[in-house]
């Protein structure tokens, strides 16, 4: 994954909490994947106009993360880009980096991971395909795809 923040169309705010440090003064590496799942989430909501999480879900079917470098309490505008990157007939791939700036508006690569998300039927408990209206609509929030 290259790491070009202009590719990314979507950004969430994080706001660190006191208790997502570790002794050694970093953000635990566990927060990650929970800044991840947050991001995601107002990614779907902007991405996609008619998902509904009441009827409209996925489960997580591979979830990575490298770390680049550690975050600090002093981290200035840290931020979560997610963008949609493939889309198969039952899954999607999502890409996420975490971002902060530096006094001199440079910005910091602090990780970036990436998950597989694989539709399914709430009721029946089982893989289903891609909705056309998912697909449509993630292909027009990301030129790319």
């Amino acid at each position: 994954m290259d790491f070009n923040i202009n590719e990314f169309r979507f950004y969430h705010p994080i706001t660190m909490r006191w208790n997502d440090f570790d002794l050694l003064g970093h953000v635990n590496n566990v927060l990650y994947i929970d800044y991840f799942q947050t991001a995601r989430g107002f990614y779907m909501l902007d991405a996609s106009k008619a998902w509904d999480w009441k009827k409209d879900m996925f489960v997580i079917a591979n979830i990575n993360c490298d770390y680049i470098k550690e975050i600090k309490l002093n981290a200035h505008n840290l931020r979560v880009g997610v963008r949609a990157v493939k889309l198969g007939s039952k899954s999607f791939v999502l890409e996420y980096i975490v971002i902060s700036e530096e006094q001199d508006r440079s910005v910091t690569l602090h990780a970036k991971g990436t998950s597989t998300q694989v539709m399914i039927d709430i009721v029946n408990k089982r893989t289903m395909e891609l909705p056309q209206w998912l697909i449509d609509e993630l292909k027009d929030f990301e030129p790319a795809l």
